[in-house]
């Protein structure tokens, strides 16, 4: 067994490359051994968000507090809120962060695959995230 110190992992914010918006990641667990899971709470502030990206063996998120936005490409913007669970498949491009007016917090779980666990793309657009592309 092993317990992780919470505090031997600190918080880093969102690179600008890859969010935007003002955004906390906390990690909480890297893959170890033969395991290839990874995890992140990682928190929006209102209009925050990621960029365009995909996983290659896709990504869970669990929502933890606040209201949020999801979206995979073709698709129409979805609401999410604490208590649900959101599933990208494989090489599903998408983005997810907070509500114009609300905060979001999610745990993101993915795995790598070849060391490696996302492709970032290019950032939303105000448009997109707004839902007028």
């Amino acid at each position: 067994m092993e317990i992780t110190d919470s505090r031997s992992l600190p918080s880093t914010e969102g690179p600008e490359d890859y969010f935007t918006g003002d955004v906390r990641i906390d990690p909480l667990f890297n893959p170890e051994d033969e395991a290839r899971a990874a995890a992140a709470s990682v928190t929006f502030e209102p209009s925050a968000r990621t960029a365009w990206h995909t996983h290659p063996l896709g990504q869970r998120l669990v929502i933890t507090s606040g209201c949020g936005l999801v979206q995979r490409e073709d698709g129409q913007i979805e609401e999410v809120r604490a208590g649900d669970v959101v599933w990208f498949p494989p090489g599903e491009k998408h983005w997810h962060g907070a509500q114009p007016e609300k905060a979001m917090t999610h745990i993101a779980i993915q795995e790598q695959l070849d060391g490696e666990a996302v492709s970032w793309l290019e950032h939303v657009t105000d448009d997109e995230y707004e839902g007028d592309d």
